[in-house]
């Protein structure tokens, strides 16, 4: 029996090889007669393309092609898609304008691709790429989120307003109504930043054609290989899908960045039939920061109507949400159906109406960052009401609490799509409570205030809708894909297992999780679990990892795969001991005989079913069996976060003394690893709240924030220890009762980290709370917090 199944703090088993310089990132991987690519990119952020001369580029010695849009058209390559369709409240479907894997005709951001130099070295594809000239016919630019349905310049010629869609959802006259006979309403005007991910690793492609078989290999930077085969076989026509392999070797993390289908890696795959060789792109951190997408970038009106006893009668919200230059690949549905359904948040909220217009303007395109749309839902509604405590001078922890979905209403339907199947929040909340020492704030309030500092504390209390699926659900809201996953597990002849998971593992730990749970499933050492992924050619069909979904869903296939070798071995260990598959019982790792004392380890049925000497004459020799596995419902996680803050008024800056956060993700299987990701999702959401900013300038378009030296990225002296805790509600909805951990921390810290902020100034000011802003804050009202 193993003692490092679910449960167990088991240290990662991949981190040896990274630690010790052993990962095998794309950038590692060198192919035969491979050459380099370098991308010519648009100085500005609008123009029509009057003309590309590669002629003295095309000279360069080592040059071996120079291709624009004109070759990209010519070779019939269709465009870059966007995989979930968003209908407008009119019924219309969303406009999506071209989006060429080169430009063609027009640029629309800075950073654009506009063409492609291969050559022998990296240095002379970059000294080629400087050659290439490109006359212009600049237009205005259309930076300003808010202003961008207004603009005078359109994005895409025939979209004339910018506008992609004007979607809705919910209930509004019921909603008008409860605001009408509302005691009290709370109205904020809120920002939540533009944010660039800045993976450590940068996006990197390898595009290798086999003229030998017609089929081409792809090496890249991503979180769901086969869905970028799909794409680039079924949408681009890079070649039929059986024609494509797609190897997503050790990705040094994503955050969402990697989900996507890119210009880069579809350009590199058409190079490399074009020239006969490999072609190499890896970005460098200028390209990164141009070209990854992109993530948030929210304008928001948000109200909350509150009955006279304090309870929540009603919230609507009206966002603007920024798109970029063009739809990325599930850049529709985050600012709609990941965003308003979680608009209700712990609440019970009677009636919730929420408006979206989704615009384009000339920036990066914007898509999933880590939480994608319930960090944005989170900071609405958190902010909503711990503004709201403070005018009705209740305190937050209670009007919180007064409003909270209890146990006994589950399942709980909320007025925005979503049943709620599980959850304790007041558990959740009462534990924070504890650990942050919430009785002792106003001493230390005392305190900081005798020694010239303000001091604040925050709430989050958050909920999240993880797994992204049922594929019906998601499929009746307009996605492209089903949202399943798959898993495979294959028993060797001496007993060992090898794990073949669609799922993609980016820095979660899959190698350890999912060796956990064969661990507590079939009795096998997770030291004698090999977990493969990322190889399309090796792993079978699956839709990769982002929105929390790996353990839920991809866990949960392997646990029913797990279901089928148990089935069959209980009927090989029943031939062997010469009883009835009734009597046979399986647990740690032995299969037994009902009211004897036979046994054969899972190991001895392994071996029996490759040497097949004594065996059932009805079964197929061998233990290998694959599931897929759709879930029933998303799952929920959801806990409270706090944050206390002390500002210095003299120089603004923000100091994060305490940090708690309780979360309830359900079953956890590896509590090191959890607490882990809630660090990593904290950091992020503090760099959000305090620091990070993605700015354009509104006259030019050009991204004044391209370097870390305008780009502020929190360091460690911007964070405190964190302390974090765990309440257990089992999830109904799938076989494992797990939930999801990998978002929460940064859904939740940025409403919590600016509710301190702005208790502790008195004041609202905007994300992130840099220093200079505090102090502008405090010098145009000094006494706001006094």
């Amino acid at each position: 029996m193993t003692t490092d199944g679910i449960g167990a703090p088991l240290r990662r088993k991949e981190d040896y090889r990274f630690l010790t310089g052993r990962g095998n990132y794309t950038d590692d991987i060198n192919r035969p007669g491979q050459a380099y690519a370098v991308f010519v990119r648009s100085p500005i952020a609008h123009g029509r393309i009057r003309s590309v001369d590669t002629a003295d580029a095309a000279a360069v010695p080592g040059v071996l092609t120079v291709l624009t849009g004109a070759d990209v058209a010519a070779d019939g390559l269709g465009g870059l898609i966007c995989g979930w369709m968003i209908h407008s409240k009119d019924g219309s479907a969303m406009k999506a304008g071209a989006h060429p894997v080169l430009a063609q005709d027009k640029v629309r951001y800075v950073g654009d691709h506009v063409a492609l130099v291969v050559a022998e070295t990296q240095a002379a594809a970059r000294d080629a790429a400087e050659l290439v000239a490109v006359g212009y016919d600049e237009l205005p630019a259309v930076a300003d989120t808010a202003g961008a349905r207004g603009a005078s310049s359109a994005v895409h010629d025939e979209i004339a307003d910018n506008t992609c869609y004007q979607w809705e959802l919910g209930d509004q006259a019921a909603t008008d109504a409860a605001f009408a006979g509302a005691a009290h309403v709370t109205t904020l005007d809120l920002v939540n930043n533009r944010l660039i991910p800045n993976a450590i690793e940068p996006r990197a492609a390898i595009g290798d054609y086999d003229r030998g078989s017609d089929s081409f290999t792809l090496y890249t930077t991503s979180q769901n290989p086969h869905v970028h085969r799909l794409v680039l076989s079924a949408f681009v026509g890079i070649a039929p899908e059986h024609k494509l392999r797609v190897v997503a070797p050790d990705v040094g993390g994503g955050f969402g960045s990697k989900i996507f289908i890119y210009a880069e890696e579809t350009a590199c795959l058409w190079a490399s039939k074009r020239v006969g060789r490999p072609v190499k792109w890896t970005a460098d951190r200028s390209e990164s920061f141009l070209a990854d997408a992109h993530g948030r970038d929210h304008v928001t009106r948000a109200e909350l109507a509150i009955g006279a006893d304090g309870r929540f009668l009603a919230l609507r919200a009206h966002t603007t949400a920024n798109l970029g230059a063009y739809l990325s690949t599930f850049s529709s549905c985050v600012p709609t159906y990941l965003y308003a359904p979680l608009l209700s948040g712990q609440y019970k909220i009677p009636a919730i109406h929420a408006a979206v217009d989704g615009v384009y303007t000339t920036t990066a395109p914007v898509d999933a960052y880590r939480g994608a749309g319930r960090p944005e839902a989170t900071y609405v509604v958190e902010r909503l009401v711990e503004v709201a405590a403070r005018e009705l001078k209740m305190d937050p922890a209670e009007l919180r609490r007064r409003n909270f979905v209890q146990p006994a209403d589950y399942p709980y339907q909320t007025p925005v799509i979503m049943t709620y199947d599980c959850g304790d929040y007041e558990a959740s909340l009462d534990k924070a409570l504890d650990l942050a020492d919430y009785a002792g704030f106003a001493a230390r309030r005392a305190d900081a205030a005798a020694r010239g500092k303000r001091r604040g504390i925050g709430f989050s209390a958050y909920i999240e809708a993880c797994g992204i699926a049922p594929s019906a659900a998601v499929g009746s809201l307009g996605a492209g894909v089903g949202l399943w996953e798959s898993g495979s597990i294959r028993f060797t002849p001496t007993g060992t297992v090898v794990v073949h998971t669609g799922s993609h593992s980016h820095g979660q730990g899959h190698e350890t999780t999912f060796a956990q749970l064969i661990a507590s499933h079939l009795g096998v050492e997770p030291g004698n679990v090999e977990v493969v992924h990322g190889d399309t050619a090796q792993t079978p069909f699956g839709m990769g990892t982002y929105g929390s979904r790996s353990l839920a869903v991809g866990g949960s296939a392997l646990v029913k795969a797990a279901d089928k070798i148990v089935a069959k071995g209980r009927k090989i260990a029943a031939h062997l001991m010469e009883a009835a598959e009734a009597d046979i019982a399986f647990a740690d790792g032995k299969f037994t005989v009902a009211g004897t004392d036979k046994e054969k380890s899972i190991q001895e049925i392994a071996f029996a079913a490759y040497v097949p000497h004594n065996f059932p004459g009805d079964l197929e020799p061998g233990l290998e069996e694959t599931a897929f596995y759709d879930p029933v419902n998303f799952t929920f996680p959801a806990g409270t976060q706090i944050c206390e803050v002390e500002v210095d008024p003299d120089t603004g800056v923000v100091e994060i003394v305490n940090f708690v956060a309780v979360d309830d993700f359900g079953v956890v299987v590896n509590p090191m690893i959890v607490e882990g990701q809630v660090h990593g999702g904290i950091a992020q959401g503090v760099g959000q709240a305090l620091c990070e900013n993605a700015v354009y300038d509104t006259g030019s378009g050009q991204l004044v924030t391209g370097s870390y030296m305008d780009y502020r990225m929190p360091r460690a002296d911007d964070l405190p220890s964190f302390k974090v805790g765990l309440t257990v509600t089992p999830n109904p909805s799938n076989p494992l009762g797990v939930k999801g951990c990998g978002e929460a921390g940064a859904i939740a810290a940025p409403a919590a980290v600016m509710n301190a902020v702005t208790d502790a100034i008195g004041q609202e000011i905007q994300m992130p709370a840099t220093a200079e802003r505090v102090w502008r804050a405090l010098a145009a009202a000094p006494m706001a917090a006094e």
